[in-house]
């Protein structure tokens, strides 16, 4: 039985990728800012998972180091870890604003909610990954922002480029670890919705439409390295 810890699991692509981890079996560590919300998923979870199982949902911010250790925690209570996915994110001001206008504090929190988060729960879990018996895995999602230059996106962009370099760095210093940054592309999330407020984004698939190529990669013995998830073949159904 693998244990995955999922952070922002409460709505969007956490929820959609904790839900289709939970149909293969794993056992989940959640997380999420919104109670109602995490109760919520929580909820679907357990009625997923298969006997033998086990759903933790601990409500908190990823940015709060006293929730990061309680995040380890309940993965020590669970016996280990395979796979730590670093999903919880914001966007940052909306309407996106150009670098010239964006604020320094908005900078700043993207970068303790990105690297400096992502960091954090790391170094609480990486005990625990170094000792998985099949080889500990970690995800950051990344997005395209972080390699093109797209107006509007620079303080996102920049935040998720730190965590890229993180990902690749951690790979070279920790070789037993399958490292990956893992870029999903445009989904119809509400993250996205709030980066072109008012405009349709109909066209965007839901994140359910990626997590089948996302089990995929967790599941494989893909190297470490930045991973586009169009690139990966939908695995057959």
């Amino acid at each position: 039985m693998s244990t995955a810890i999922v952070t922002g699991a409460s709505k969007g692509l956490g929820r959609a990728l904790s839900e289709g981890l939970a149909r293969r079996g794993w056992s989940l560590i959640v997380d999420g800012r919104d109670t109602a919300l995490l109760e919520l998923a929580r909820g679907r979870l357990w009625k997923l998972i298969p006997p033998g199982s086990h759903v933790l949902a601990i409500q908190g911010d990823v940015t709060d180091p006293e929730h990061r250790r309680a995040l380890a925690g309940a993965a020590h209570a669970l016996g280990g870890l395979d796979l730590l996915v670093c999903n919880a994110g914001v966007l940052g001001p909306s309407p996106l604003p150009s670098l010239a206008d964006f604020s320094v504090a908005a900078l700043r929190e993207l970068f303790e909610v990105y690297p400096v988060a992502a960091l954090g729960l790391i170094q609480e879990v990486l005990p625990l990954l170094r000792a998985a018996s099949d080889g500990g895995r970690v995800a950051l999602i990344s997005s395209d922002a972080a390699v093109e230059g797209y107006p509007g996106w620079g303080g996102y962009g920049a935040a998720k480029a730190a965590q890229d370099q993180l990902a690749r760095v951690l790979a070279a210093e920790e070789p037993t670890l399958t490292v990956w940054a893992v870029d999903p592309g445009d989904m119809r999330t509400d993250m996205h919705q709030a980066a072109f407020p008012g405009e349709d984004i109909s066209d965007r698939p839901l994140p359910e439409a990626v997590v089948p190529r996302m089990i995929e990669l967790f599941e494989s013995r893909q190297p470490s390295g930045r991973i586009r998830l169009a690139d990966i073949a939908e695995p057959p159904s």
